[in-house]
């Protein structure tokens, strides 16, 4: 709408200063010539707006004018305030900033939004940790965070699951990223992209170093690269299995990570078949906790896998 193009030309305006016509049309999809226009429309209806010519020029407000419209729809407003109950800048130290910034949004609200926006944080609660994680390790992200906002290079003391000991790297970081209530670092060693999760760095000291990030990667592009990494690995096992009908449910909870594939139920039969793609054989050994309520049908080292482990879970208890 028209109404929408011109509101967030004023916008632009407000906060970048002086813009060349053409970036506003492409920021806005829309004609150079259309541009024009509209800031024909927006200085009619009282805008101190200018156009200057030249290599150098661009569309500009007067110095000095500024308008507290936010141009926020009951909608937006809604959306902006479910950011309150995200969790993730409590860890990143703005939860008192981000509350500030929210009460002057408020205040700058058209008086209908504010009842609905006030309403959103006290109805709405995102819970980004997963169900029955148990107690995680703290995790300081101040020198994480300096690294990222200063652009330096870090060297980490970082411990990979299944060690005890822990290694030392130099990195060059892109960003922190929080995927399920869980932070992570996301940084080249030796220009190439890893993962480091946050609660698992012993030590961290900001070199004096500035970042060597490779040419035009962004934080976005490396966390794309890592998340299918992880995703889509190579060697996963894919390992079919039939679950009981009457545990299925907490079986699909607790198994959301791997689940593969769960063909649709007809509700007919006792066992229901299903498809997991795990990381090693004795990664599938989680699939003990369910008891007779499920089985493995192949792969055949997955079944004697589980074999043993029950043989020698028995073995403790015998005599008992």
């Amino acid at each position: 709408m028209k109404s929408d193009r011109l509101l967030s030309i004023l916008l632009l305006l407000q906060t970048r200063g002086r813009v060349p016509a053409h970036e506003l049309a492409g920021r806005l999809e829309v004609s150079v010539r259309t541009i024009y226009r509209d800031i024909e429309a927006l200085s009619a209806s009282g805008v101190p707006v200018y156009a200057e010519r030249g290599r150098h020029g661009g569309i500009e407000l007067l110095a000095g004018f500024r308008t507290d419209v936010t141009g926020l729809t009951a909608d937006e407003s809604r959306a902006l305030f479910i950011l309150a109950a995200q969790g993730a800048h409590a860890a990143l130290g703005l939860d008192k900033a981000l509350g500030s910034a929210l009460r002057k949004v408020m205040a700058a609200l058209p008086a209908p939004f504010r009842p609905a926006a006030e309403v959103t944080s006290r109805r709405v609660l995102v819970d980004a940790t997963r169900w029955k994680g148990g107690p995680r390790r703290a995790v300081d992200l101040d020198v994480l965070q300096d690294a990222v906002f200063t652009d330096r290079r870090l060297r980490l003391r970082y411990r990979h699951g299944g060690e005890t000991e822990p290694r030392t790297y130099t990195v060059d970081p892109y960003g922190l990223v929080s995927k399920a209530g869980i932070w992570y670092l996301v940084a080249d060693r030796r220009g190439s992209p890893h993962l480091f999760r946050a609660d698992r760095v012993r030590a961290a000291t900001l070199l004096p170093e500035p970042v060597r990030r490779r040419p035009g990667v962004e934080l976005a592009d490396a966390w794309e690269v890592l998340r299918r990494q992880v995703e889509e690995r190579p060697g996963a096992l894919d390992v079919t299995v039939r679950v009981r009908r009457s545990r299925l449910d907490m079986f699909v909870r607790l198994n959301a990570a791997t689940l593969a594939e769960l063909p649709e139920d007809d509700g007919a039969s006792e066992w229901v078949t299903a498809r997991l793609s795990h990381g090693s054989v004795r990664e599938a050994r989680t699939l003990l906790a369910f008891g007779d309520a499920v089985e493995v049908l192949a792969p055949a080292e997955v079944r004697q896998e589980l074999a043993a482990t029950a043989a020698a879970i028995s073995s403790v208890y015998e005599g008992g």
